[in-house]
């Protein structure tokens, strides 16, 4: 039986799907609940004097459910004594004390922080000879298979679709193997092993006969660059290339989704499709965009058969068609202004920002060090030359972007200035031409720390703004040395509620990128958003407004945009110079994910197809748009 954690929709507004599936608003909320699906089962188990086996995956999905389950077994008493599991892959070859290694990952996440038997804990192991993997592949079957198969099965799933790693074009009788890995998974894992040349090219993996035959499938997914593969997988055919789609056969599986990533799903891109219309005008907007793009029309252009045509007649029962896309060209039109500070003396009943105060004091969050020139570099200079007070906090130190040759080409040059300065790095040199891996050094993370500091006030005096109005946080949970980041504590919250209350803004810009629900964005942005609502009654605080710009992969959706700010292509060029001042990040970005565009490449190309998107729906013709949501706590 599928159990059915919140209602999944009306039979009409899930017709589209063929897998059971559950949206939530975050992920935490869902891994919550997965986890008490888990825990249900192990204590039932139990007093049933039975195993209780589960099928474990990797990757940044499940560690919340690896942290509910943790929890669980500390605060709350759950056991797992009776807990046998079975991992779905390992990398190969790969050795178990590599902190690349799925090995490492399990004991790191859950089996070091529980009381589970480590004889009952399976793992595909990578450190074999080549010729013993495929004895150890039937092994594994035959364990599973033995113990009368897999209770629960966890899965993410990957950016082409895969489950495991059955990469596209699995056989839908797979079973447990040795497989070479699609470039673009070994690219989607390149940021944990400092390069994708690092990556191993094979893993050996279930199969996907052996996930569907366990009895249950709880597949996870978070954010927004998983949204396509998912959409395919739910509302698709079975199509080897996509192999979770596989499990459209399986009687007892559930997609557990945030908002991002179920954005591609038709209840959610297009629910007038599945007679679901909720008549605000952001629902209205969205839809009326939706229809400029179908049928290629401006809004105003936009006739009674455009809408009966494209099951959109609902919107007309209430107003008609000229009035509606007179709403909706409104409502986008007056999101578009040259002040992002707000118009001094004018009326701001129709403008995004107030005209008062005239000048503003406007707090800039920025996650990285050049988050703040590369998602709002021109409404950043707007804002200075308009003459508000403009300060800037980089949230973190962003050090391990810089890689070692960057380190060392800084440290080489400095020391040549005097010999006692030489003597003292001469150890970090060293160790620096020896290795291209992240190193565990605090003075070589500090030195890189510095670097990116002085690229980022070279970009904000580019700017205009002094140097004291620049503030470096260096918020603790991202200080670990390594791509796995600590969980924030009260020491983050409390840096930035100090900063907050300090400078008491009229304004606050922060990044508001959600495809990684465990990047350093999302976390920089769920603390800003505990401290907000910590804060929200201090009398300051009810002048404050937050907008949220995103950064340089994921544009707003047109009918989420609350204030929009037009580029000439002086502005384009200016915002492009401010960006190459962060030369560490410009030409090797360390951590550059699937876009192999530079930043300032990737940055120009959105903001020049928003304002095309614009124009085509009826605005006026601009060079580029910067956009910002605004953000109601």
């Amino acid at each position: 039986m599928i159990i059915d954690y919140k209602s999944p929709g009306t039979l009409e507004q899930t017709r589209y799907e063929k897998i059971h599936s559950v949206i939530f608003d975050e992920s935490k909320e869902a891994s919550r609940i997965v986890a008490n699906e888990i825990a249900i089962l192990i204590r039932k188990k139990q007093k049933e004097n039975e195993s209780c086996i589960l099928g474990l995956a990797t990757g940044s999905s499940p560690i919340s459910v690896y942290e509910e389950l943790v929890r669980l077994h500390k605060e709350e008493g759950l056991s797992f004594s009776n807990v046998i599991t079975f991992n779905l892959d390992e990398y190969f070859p790969m050795k178990k004390v590599d902190t690349q290694s799925y090995h490492h990952f399990m004991h790191i996440h859950l089996f070091s922080h529980i009381d589970i038997k480590p004889k009952n804990i399976n793992i595909p192991n990578g450190e074999l000879d080549f010729n013993k993997v495929n004895s150890h592949c039937n092994e594994y079957e035959k364990k599973i298979k033995k113990l009368g198969g897999i209770d629960i099965q966890l899965l993410g799933i990957g950016s082409t679709g895969h489950i495991g790693f059955n990469e596209p074009g699995s056989n839908y009788s797979s079973l447990t193997r040795l497989v070479h890995l699609d470039y673009t998974t070994r690219n989607d894992a390149r940021k944990a092993f400092y390069g994708i040349e690092n990556v191993p090219t094979k893993a050996i993996t279930m199969g996907i006969n052996t996930i569907r035959k366990s009895k249950r499938v709880v597949l996870l997914a978070w954010g927004q660059n998983k949204s396509k593969a998912i959409s395919k997988a739910i509302e698709g055919r079975v199509d080897p290339n996509v192999p979770a789609s596989f499990l459209q056969n399986h009687k007892n599986a559930t997609f557990v989704l945030d908002k991002n990533a179920a954005s591609n799903l038709t209840r959610i891109q297009s629910p007038w499709k599945v007679g679901d219309v909720k008549l605000t005008l952001e629902s209205k907007a969205k839809a009326v965009i939706w229809l400029c793009k179908k049928t290629n029309k401006s809004i105003l252009n936009l006739t009674e058969s455009d809408y009966n045509e494209n099951y959109m007649s609902e919107l007309l029962i209430h107003q008609s068609p000229y009035k509606i896309n007179l709403e909706v060209f409104n409502k986008i039109d007056r999101t578009i202004t040259g002040w992002p500070g707000g118009k001094p003396n004018v009326d701001d009943k129709y403008r995004p920002e107030r005209a008062s105060p005239a000048k503003k004091r406007v707090l800039i969050f920025s996650p990285h060090p050049d988050d703040d020139v590369i998602s709002m570099g021109a409404t950043f200079d707007r804002l200075v030359s308009q003459g508000h007070d403009v300060h800037v906090a980089y949230q973190t130190s962003g050090n391990i972007a810089v890689s070692n040759s960057d380190v060392l080409k800084f440290l080489e040059v400095f020391s040549e200035t005097s010999k006692n300065v030489k003597n003292r790095y001469q150890e970090l040199i060293d160790i620096l031409k020896k290795s291209n891996e992240i190193l565990d050094n605090k003075e070589i993370r500090n030195i890189a720390s510095l670097i990116r500091e002085k690229e980022s006030l070279a970009a904000t005096r580019f700017i205009g703004i002094p140097d004291s109005n620049v503030h470096f946080l260096r918020l603790p949970f991202y200080e670990t040395g390594t791509i796995k980041k600590s969980r924030p504590t009260s020491l983050d919250s409390k840096i930035i509620r100090n900063i907050i209350s300090n400078l008491k803004p009229h304004q606050i810009y922060a990044a508001g990128d959600l495809a990684d629900p465990h990047g350093t964005h999302k976390v920089c942005l769920d603390i800003l958003f505990d401290v907000l609502k910590s804060i929200k009654e201090k009398s300051f605080m009810k002048n404050c407004w937050v907008w949220l710009y995103r950064g340089a992969w994921h544009e707003w959706e047109v009918h989420e945009i609350d204030m929009s700010i037009p580029m000439s292509p002086n502005q384009v060029l200016k915002k492009r110079k401010a960006i190459f001042y962060h030369q560490t990040q410009k030409d090797n970005v360390m951590f550059q994910g699937d876009d192999n565009r530079e930043f300032w490449v990737r940055t120009e190309d959105r903001n020049r197809a928003i304002a095309k998107t614009f124009h085509d729906l009826g605005m006026s013709d601009y060079s580029a748009l910067e956009t910002f949501k605004r953000h109601h706590f």
